[in-house]
């Protein structure tokens, strides 16, 4: 098994000057040298093939002791220095301070086909950035990850993506809903890839410790591997770089928006610098289209990372990556004019990316209230989201009103709710979209096509997750891999998992792990 190791993060940045592996405020570093806590008793349960490809390996590669050695931290790679990276954060609103890879060490930087990995292992014990934590990750929660970051990338979502997943043969104690009630659970590893895990938390901590001939340094690391089409110089180009990590924030937050994931813990220690999703924690997709739902606990009262807010938490953190950033700008004006310009170019990708759901691509001037009325009326009754918009696409030029509502009132939970009043609305909506897609130049089987490829047949919903932890808890691993393979094509048909195209059956309505979810998820 050879990689081709080409490390940057560790060989150009400024390193912890202690070697120890102790909780600590580590000062004056990018990160810390740290490796893996050794497993009792590894398992290798799933191998992404994508992944193994991506950074050069094979299958044979996957079936070897070394390979099982090294992605559940029991050896380390030749001429490798792993790592733990020092960051901070905003955590719900809130300055945390020091914050850091807690759980997740850094093996290599890989180049594969002139494309760049960053391989880490998440669960693989314990760094100076643990705080009070062990370090370590339970088979849940990296199910959930595994799965739902491979997923997302088919989904076309920019995101982390994954490796492996194993079970380290250890038993881990979690408090899964920070109830008192803590429990063992079988301890797992998840080998996550990305070009880089840098957040927006890795250059907040330089700042507010006034490093700021690190920050600078560090800037100017992201910029020459992960920004390269940057060219100015001096302030400007500090300025073009937070240009291009709020648009590709926006974008980022489009997709989810397109497909009703909500990220549940959107911190800005959770925010990655490259626009990726990053960090699978209390996660879920909207079932019933809900602007005000969130699957974390923890934020059940202020529901400050809701699916409708989270738009405006993008902002936020660019704000407070801005205010980082400030000290090697030192002018407020431009700072502001390129955070002031978010509300404008993410609203119009809004548009057009709802516009797409519906299958009108034309230029119109009701197309807004058209959408803001479609919102509207989703939220009447209990409605999913994933199927009335799969559904839609169904819906012929050549129907009439209620040929049109038969063809998607099965997308509703409680169908014993569609009083007259809720129907009128619908009869309302219908009529205006009929009249709009008169305007369309395309036909029915065009646009379905068109709305298809935007709209998923299936996402991984929660209680899909939860079933397949259940089944992995008990040793039955097939569920992982039947997912997997669903989620290579969330777009199209595949009657052999037209099972997987329904609502969340009721027993999910309220059970941990489908509707309640914690940051230890």
């Amino acid at each position: 098994m050879k990689l081709k190791n080409h490390d940057t993060f560790n060989t150009e940045l400024p390193a912890d000057k202690i070697l120890e592996n102790s909780r600590r405020q580590v000062l004056d570093a990018c990160f810390s040298y740290v490796e893996p806590k050794k497993t009792a008793k590894p398992q290798l349960l799933h191998v992404s093939e994508e992944m193994l490809e991506a950074i050069g390996l094979t299958s044979e590669d996957a079936s070897s002791n070394k390979f099982l050695n090294i992605f559940t931290g029991n050896e380390v790679i030749e001429n490798t220095h792993p790592y733990a990276m020092c960051y901070g954060g905003h955590q719900f609103g809130n300055w945390a301070g020091q914050l850091g890879d807690g759980r997740a060490i850094n093996l290599t930087e890989v180049v594969h086909n002139n494309k760049r990995w960053a391989i880490q292992l998440k669960g693989a014990g314990e760094t100076p950035y643990s705080r009070t934590a062990d370090g370590l990750a339970v088979l849940r929660s990296s199910i959930r990850e595994y799965l739902c970051s491979e997923a997302m990338f088919h989904l076309g979502i920019p995101t982390t993506r994954a490796l492996s997943l194993s079970l380290s043969g250890d038993q881990v104690l979690r408090d899964v809903l920070y109830n008192g009630n803590p429990a063992y659970e079988k301890g797992a590893i998840v080998s996550r890839l990305a070009p880089s895990f840098i957040r927006f938390g890795n250059f907040e901590i330089l700042a507010a410790r006034k490093q700021y001939l690190i920050l600078q340094e560090l800037v100017d690391y992201t910029i020459k591997h992960f920004y390269p089409e940057i060219t100015s110089t001096g302030k400007q180009k500090y300025l073009d770089f937070l240009t291009q990590i709020r648009n590709r924030t926006i974008d980022m937050i489009v997709h989810w928006q397109r497909v009703g994931f909500v990220h549940g813990v959107m911190n800005t220690d959770n925010m990655s610098i490259l626009g990726l999703t990053i960090d699978y924690g209390p996660y879920g997709w909207l079932e019933g289209y809900d602007l005000g739902w969130t699957p974390n606990t923890t934020d059940r009262q202020h529901k400050r990372y809701r699916y409708g807010n989270q738009s405006h938490i993008g902002l936020w953190n660019l704000f407070k990556l801005a205010n980082a950033l400030y000290p090697i700008i030192e002018e407020v004006d431009p700072l502001q004019k390129i955070l002031d310009e978010y509300s404008d170019i993410y609203n119009e990708k809004y548009l057009q990316m709802m516009k797409s759901k519906i299958g009108v691509f034309s230029e119109h001037k009701d197309d807004k209230e058209l959408i803001g009325r479609l919102e509207e009326t989703l939220q009447l009754t209990e409605t999913d989201m994933t199927i009335f918009f799969r559904k839609l696409a169904n819906v012929s030029i050549e129907d009439n009103v209620d040929v049109a509502f038969k063809k998607v009132e099965n997308t509703f939970y409680t169908p014993n709710e569609i009083t007259q009043e809720i129907k009128n609305y619908w009869e309302d909506w219908f009529n205006r979209y009929f009249k709009r897609l008169q305007q369309e130049n395309s036909s029915d089987t065009e646009r379905k096509q068109k709305m298809n490829s935007v709209n998923p047949k299936y996402v991984f919903r929660n209680y899909m997750a939860q079933l397949a932890i259940d089944d992995a808890d008990k040793g039955d691993y097939k569920l992982i891999d039947e997912f997997y393979t669903l989620f290579k094509n969330p777009y199209s048909e595949q009657p052999e998992f037209e099972k997987w195209f329904a609502k969340r059956p009721e027993w999910a309505r309220h059970k941990v792990g489908c509707s309640m979810l914690s940051c230890s998820s």
